[in-house]
């Protein structure tokens, strides 16, 4: 399947990443472009998807950009590895729960890398280390034309979460790849790309 690879190593606003990933839908509707994949880290900003509700923000000083994306309020940090796509499904399989399946998958490979044991939870979306969330997912279908994506902390600061319920979730904790092995992962940009690229050919 054609996929144009896209990484940044500097910041890339939400709003601006955003805007790009809604430019590729429309394009691809139109059949002129390529699926997506993209990694990349945005600078601090709260987002809230479609379910998210306002009594998950608990300091009530802080922005919040409304998106389009499923779940509900999370953070966006340096340190955080955010990997976005484009799909069109309508030339794969037309399965949002595969989908989700492949990101957990891919995110699991990807910590086992580090030793760290990834596992999934049935009530809540998302990849979660002995009941610690250490990766998001956040997924939009228009038209079977899939984006946004999910996001790992690898050495984010853990402490801007306080601000916040994560996605809602009020008796749970986050944890990051620094807080679980006291290492910083170098480079990891070509791991991600290899991982998901491969386990996107199930989708």
């Amino acid at each position: 399947m054609n996929m144009e690879i896209k990484i940044n190593k500097h910041p890339i606003p939400y709003e601006k990443a955003i805007e790009f990933l809604e430019k590729r839908v429309k394009k691809i509707k139109e059949g002129n472009e390529a699926d997506l994949l993209w990694i990349l880290e945005h600078p601090t900003v709260y987002t809230a998807g479609i379910r998210a509700d306002k009594k998950e923000i608990l300091d009530k000083s802080i922005k919040i950009i409304s998106t389009n994306r499923g779940g509900k309020i999370t953070l966006h940090s340096p340190g955080q590895k955010i990997i976005y796509f484009v799909l069109n499904l309508n030339k794969r399989k037309k399965d949002i729960r595969n989908l989700v399946n492949v990101l957990e998958k891919s995110i699991i490979e990807f910590l086992k890398l580090f030793k760290i044991k990834g596992s999934t939870d049935e009530k809540n979306i998302g990849i979660w280390v002995d009941e610690k969330k250490i990766a998001a997912i956040g997924v939009k279908v228009t038209k079977w034309i899939a984006y946004h994506g999910c996001s790992i902390n690898i050495d984010n600061d853990l402490d801007k979460y306080q601000k916040i319920i994560p996605c809602g979730l009020d008796n749970k904790k986050v944890t990051s790849i620094f807080n679980e092995i006291s290492k910083v992962p170098k480079n990891i940009e070509q791991d991600l790309i290899k991982i998901f690229l491969k386990n996107l050919e199930d989708t």
